[in-house]
């Protein structure tokens, strides 16, 4: 069996919990990363502790020995490389909101072709990528959107959930996160807080540790958030699964304990053939981290689109059209 080469652009602390998950796929072989400052690649895979370690140390991954190189533009450094990989993933925070897109652009401009999956979250985020279909057509890119837990596992349950209605009546997806440092995940922290009323992206992008850590401080550590623009609500209407204004996302945040301050479910409700109105619940084990919850589908959205790219499928999909493959 020839392995599946991953690259990881972000080596936060997403990203870092996706080198630990590769390092238990034997179907799927880390051999490229990037992080703000400079990339690794080996073609001989790379090493999730030693990668760790040079981050630890360092800040960077381009601090790892020969295989690393300090750069100022990575992921252009990266793709000038012509590094073999069959597909990456976007662990990658969406600030500004343009951000997303603007990589994938860099990609189609490359010339590479391969599979892109990302767990962004934003709607108007995902407006952006839909509108470069034609472009991934062209350049022969798989493009997988939203392949985290929300938009993710949690938007495939209720699109299989959807199937028992002939109409569905409302989709409400609640979270509950549980970090034991908030530093560790930087990046998401400052995402969710951007949901919160008063705040943007720019404005959460521009917060200083310290202006972060205030605001916690403020909420007792925990973030709470109702009716977020959410990529759910036009990932679930996109499949034709339901109008995104019946689509609702929110949840607590907890980021000074690893607990889960609530149970992550979904609740899909909708009207049967025969006029019965019902509900259908899907509810995540709480001892499932969110770095288990988002990088272990974002992998199996992966293989999926690494299986679409050899038969000659290029475009965008999103996790509410498919369904992930499970990498052993």
């Amino acid at each position: 069996m020839v392995a599946i080469r991953v690259g990881l652009l972000g080596y936060g602390g997403l990203g870092q919990a996706a080198g630990r998950l590769l390092a238990h796929k034997r179907e799927l072989q880390l051999v490229a990363v990037a992080d703000s400052k400079g990339y690794a690649h080996s073609g001989d895979g790379l090493d999730a502790v030693a990668l760790e370690q040079a981050m630890r140390i360092h800040g960077s991954v381009g601090y790892l020995g020969t295989a690393g190189v300090l750069t100022s533009d990575p992921i252009e450094a990266l793709l000038a490389q012509n590094v073999a990989v069959d597909g990456y993933f976007l662990a990658l925070p969406n600030l500004p909101n343009t951000f997303m897109a603007s990589v994938a652009q860099s990609f189609i401009a490359s010339g590479w072709r391969g599979v892109l999956v990302d767990a962004i979250k934003r709607t108007s985020a995902v407006e952006q990528l839909l509108s470069l279909e034609d472009a991934f057509k062209r350049s022969g890119i798989t493009y997988i959107t939203g392949c985290g837990a929300t938009p993710g596992l949690l938007t495939a349950a209720a699109a299989l959930a959807a199937q028992s209605f002939v109409e569905v009546l409302s989709v409400r997806i609640t979270f509950g996160v549980g970090i034991a440092n908030w530093e560790a995940y930087r990046s998401t922290v400052r995402e969710d807080i951007a949901h919160l009323e008063g705040y943007s992206t720019e404005q959460a992008r521009s917060m200083s540790d310290a202006e972060v850590a205030a605001l916690l401080e403020s909420t007792g550590g925990l973030l709470k958030l109702e009716n977020m623009e959410h990529a759910d609500d036009i990932l679930l209407e996109r499949a034709g699964i339901c109008a995104r204004e019946r689509v609702q996302v929110g949840g607590v945040v907890d980021t000074r304990n690893p607990q889960k301050p609530l149970s992550t479910n979904v609740q899909l409700t909708g009207r049967t053939f025969e006029g019965k109105i019902s509900t259908h619940s899907f509810v995540l084990g709480d001892e499932t981290s969110m770095a288990a919850n988002v990088c272990g589908p974002a992998f199996g959205y992966l293989k999926t689109g690494v299986e679409l790219h050899r038969r000659g499928h290029y475009g965008i999909w999103s996790s509410a059209d498919l369904m992930p493959r499970f990498a052993h």
